[in-house]
């Protein structure tokens, strides 16, 4: 899980955004964000998919979220 953690921070962080700011551009709570940074719980799902987007190509994933 810490991986899962570590992954999510180093993807908000390379965005440049604030833990609020990462959480309203990718509609989840700020609580969700905290949580899986802090290795509370795990991304999975969809949501896992747009985390591995956001690390490969976060122009084009921001840019459809927007």
């Amino acid at each position: 899980m810490q991986d899962a953690a570590k992954f999510a921070r180093r993807v908000r962080r390379r965005l440049g955004f604030s833990q609020a700011e990462f959480a309203n551009r990718i509609d989840v709570s700020l609580q969700t964000i905290r949580n899986w940074e802090q290795g509370k719980r795990c991304p999975t799902g969809a949501a896992k998919a747009l985390l591995k987007v956001l690390d490969k190509a976060p122009e084009a994933a921001l840019a459809v979220l927007h």
